[in-house]
This record gives structure tokens, sequence and C-alpha cells, in this order.
């Protein structure tokens, strides 16, 4: 469905839009992939391997989400948008809070009605575990940008298009992420720990990048997707990366949780399973749904209901990583690893 496709990406220039460029030009022939973003030093650097040009079918466009006309400029004519801008780091939220409602919540809602003017057909937004149950700024615009995309099917009215979102866990080695620092840290000798009992998610970019991609194909529109994936141990990604440094115990940060959820119990009521992810349907009182024919037509096998008190988090997951697995993981994944 990709191929003579015209895709954009918000925040096209961050690890998960690299990587999804890459990806698409390596594996489909789009018409054009537009990358909006507003970092004119990572598009010149994203420029040097993949240069504007008809063999790989690339675009930049220098744009914020927060600007409804440049949107609107840049989506003319396409097909497919992938929403990954986003402000994400949790303490810059903290101390910056309407610039995070700014980027994450208004962006949001300019993407959706850039999308809908412009005659886009399908658009996906990236969601976070952070957005479940959110104690921080960024989760709860995160949960608000949701539920807008998931609104924006209500109000369609006859335009063609589907809004879905999808929803994961920590991306392994991304910009801020624990196992970068780590491995910065190691060479001093002393990891800092938050808490031993922390445990999180994992998922590899390309995972993401292959998962937005079936979810493309699959959605419906109003379905939030969310992979099964594995969790790890933060002690046990300390010792996959230095095992011998020194664990110093400095607490939880403002706005932190010692465990992740992607799935809370409020959810389970809509939340169907499959054999590798999980969906939250929507509400058929606002979005017209066929529900029995969803669980058996949209994917190989049929799904089911989840009971109604299961919840999905990082401590009660059935997967967890070995200090092995995380270590080869981090080697076949991570730039600089150790």
């Amino acid at each position: 469905m990709f191929n003579n496709k015209a895709i954009l990406i918000t925040g096209g220039t961050g690890s998960f839009g690299k990587k999804f460029v890459e990806t698409m030009i390596n594996n489909y022939k789009p018409a054009k992939i537009i990358i909006f973003s507003r970092d004119e030093l990572k598009q010149y650097q994203m420029q040097h391997k993949w240069p504007e040009s008809k063999e790989f079918g690339t675009r930049y466009f220098i744009g914020d989400v927060r600007d409804l006309p440049r949107l609107k400029m840049a989506m003319t004519k396409v097909d497919i948008v992938v929403h990954a801008a986003a402000m994400k780091h949790v303490p810059a939220a903290e101390y910056n809070p309407f610039e995070a409602v700014k980027t994450n919540i208004l962006g949001a809602q300019n993407v959706i009605d850039a999308a809908i003017e412009c005659g886009v057909k399908k658009v996906i937004a990236l969601s976070t575990d952070k957005a479940a149950a959110p104690i921080n700024l960024y989760g709860a615009t995160k949960l608000t940008s949701d539920k807008l995309f998931i609104a924006a099917n209500n109000y369609r009215g006859k335009h063609d298009i589907k809004f879905s979102v999808v929803r994961y866990g920590n991306v392994m080695g991304s910009r801020g992420s624990v196992i970068p620092f780590f491995i910065e840290r190691k060479k001093t000798g002393i990891l800092p720990i938050t808490d031993k009992l922390m445990t999180r998610f994992n998922i590899t970019l390309q995972e993401g990048v292959d998962f937005v991609l079936r979810c493309l194909e699959k959605m419906w529109g109003g379905e939030l997707f969310i992979p099964k994936i594995p969790s790890y141990r933060i002690i046990d990604v300390a010792k996959a990366i230095a095992p011998d440094a020194k664990q110093k115990i400095i607490g939880i940060r403002p706005g932190e949780k010692l465990h992740e959820e992607m799935i809370t119990k409020a959810d389970a009521i809509n939340t169907v399973e499959f054999d590798d992810y999980f969906t939250i349907v929507p509400n058929s009182v606002y979005i017209k749904w066929e529900r029995e024919k969803f669980l058996h037509e949209s994917s190989e096998k049929p799904g089911k209901y989840c009971d109604y008190n299961f919840s999905y988090n990082s401590k009660d997951n059935d997967q967890f990583l070995t200090v092995k697995e995380i270590r080869d993981l981090i080697m076949n994944n991570v730039d600089n690893s150790i």
C-alpha cells in the first residue's frame, strides 16, 4: 500500500523518523517521502544520506506542527501522514508546561485539521506508555493527543480519511533514554539507579517502525494499537552495560513511575487481544464500530476481548529480557554501544 504513495512524517529527523525513512527507501517505492521537522541541522545531516532526488523520493520541509498554514502546505497531495513530532522529555515538559501543550496538543489538532482539509487518506499518530494513567505533563499531553486523533474520526464527515494511534514503550537507544545514559556514565565507574525495582517496556527502533507500518495496513480508523513487547529491569540494564560498575541509588525523579503501563484496567472493557498485539477499540456510542466483524476480520486469527480487570504493565509482563538478551540487543541496535 506504500508504493506510489506520498507519505509525510512529522518529526521526521528524530530517531523514529530516520529509521522510518530508511525502511521506506529500502523496502518500498513511495512516490515521495516528506520529512517535516523544525531542525534544519538534522535535515542537513539527513540530506547527506538521502538527498532530495527522484531516486529516493525524499523531500525536506522545514516547519513546526504548531504552524497550521505550513502543515497545510506540506500536506498538499499527500496520501499518508505519520505523526511522530513531540516534545517528549519529561523534565523539560514539567519545567516548560505550556510549550509541551502547544506542541503535543495544539500541534496534534493542527495535524488533524490539515489532514482533513488536504484530503489525506490515512493518519497514524505515535503515542507512549506514559499516556496510560499519566502522572507527568508529557504523559497527560500525549493522552490528550491520543483522544484528539481517535475523536477526529467522529467529525471527518464525508472525507475519506482514517485516524488511528500506535502506543508502545521505551525505544531502545533513543536520545535521552536510559541506555545511552548508562553507556556514557560507564566510564565513571558509577551508574545512578533510580530504584532497584524499576521496570520498563522495551522495543527496538526497527520493531517500532515495522509495527507502525503493519497498523497502517490494518487500521479501520479509531483504534489504539499496542504491541506485545518484553520488559526489562533497570538493574539488569546496568549489569548488561557495566557489570563491574557501582550502582548508586538516587531515587525516582518527579513525574516518573516505578513501572510503566500501556493498558489500564479502565481500558480493558474495550481492549481486544490478538496474537502479538492489543487494540483498544473506540466506544461505539461515538464512532460506528462493528465489533464482531472487527474481532474476526481485522487480523489473520480472530481476536478476543480482555477480562474486565486486565491491565498490561511492565511489572506483570510475561516476557522479561535477561541480562544477556539486553546486552545482545544493545550491541545490535544502539550506536556507540558497549
